[in-house]
């Protein structure tokens, strides 16, 4: 059955059905060898290329939820020693896109898939997305400290961040961070600015997702929900 260009470019590109026109609005979409139109309409027979490579037809979509150790990479190459993440994933699985990132020296729960329009909606500020993070510190957290993260906001460069705090344990190192927005190292670089540093980092819940045992390096298929 035909499908909207639009649409189709937008789950499979990650992006909204407005960035997949001004996409075909500037020419960088081509439908067998010419330049897509805005509103056009396509199926399996026709060949669909972005930026010179062809965007495959999907005959279905899968969903991963990986508990990621730490100095493991999201990228697809290794960098420098560090291995990446597809090196724990079988080989049918290593198509798939992380939906989101975790830094080299976080650890947790990631999402993959190769459904565009899901990770779209899984990241971008405007789908609210509640993820939570068990964090330890190099020294207890001041009172002061934590009041100012959880009710005020801490001025980072790229604007106030602002976290939900529940403590842990005694010495109070250790938290359950809850955020809403994805700024890179947004837990690490707030606590930072306060003279603290995050010595683990272990992200338990993302959007409806959750954890729950999966073991350290290990995957399992899960449904869109």
């Amino acid at each position: 059955m035909p499908i909207r260009l639009n649409k189709f470019l937008a789950e499979s590109l990650g992006i909204s059905r407005r960035e997949a026109d001004d996409l075909i609005a500037a020419g960088k979409v081509l439908v067998d060898e010419n330049p897509a139109i805005l509103g056009a309409r396509i199926d399996k027979n026709n060949k669909v290329c972005y930026n010179g490579s062809i965007v495959p037809f999907l005959e279905g979509y899968t969903y991963l939820a990986l508990n990621k150790p730490a100095g493991y990479v999201c990228s697809r190459k290794r960098q420098g020693e560090f291995p990446t993440l597809y090196e724990l994933l079988p080989e049918k699985y290593r198509e798939l896109k992380t939906v989101g990132r975790l830094d080299k020296d976080s650890s947790g729960l990631i999402l993959l898939t190769n459904d565009g329009d899901f990770a779209f909606k899984m990241t971008h500020p405007k789908f609210v997305k509640t993820k939570i993070y068990e964090v330890k510190l190099d020294r207890a957290l001041e009172p002061l400290h934590q009041q100012m993260i959880a009710d005020f906001g801490v001025e980072l460069p790229d604007g106030r961040s602002q976290l939900g705090l529940e403590r842990l344990d005694d010495s109070r190192k250790t938290w359950r961070v809850t955020m809403t927005e994805g700024r890179n190292r947004q837990i690490r670089r707030t606590f930072g600015a306060l003279g603290y540093t995050v010595v683990g980092l272990h992200r338990t819940d993302f959007g409806p997702y959750h954890l729950d045992g999966l073991e350290s390096g290990k995957f399992v298929e899960v449904k869109k929900i």
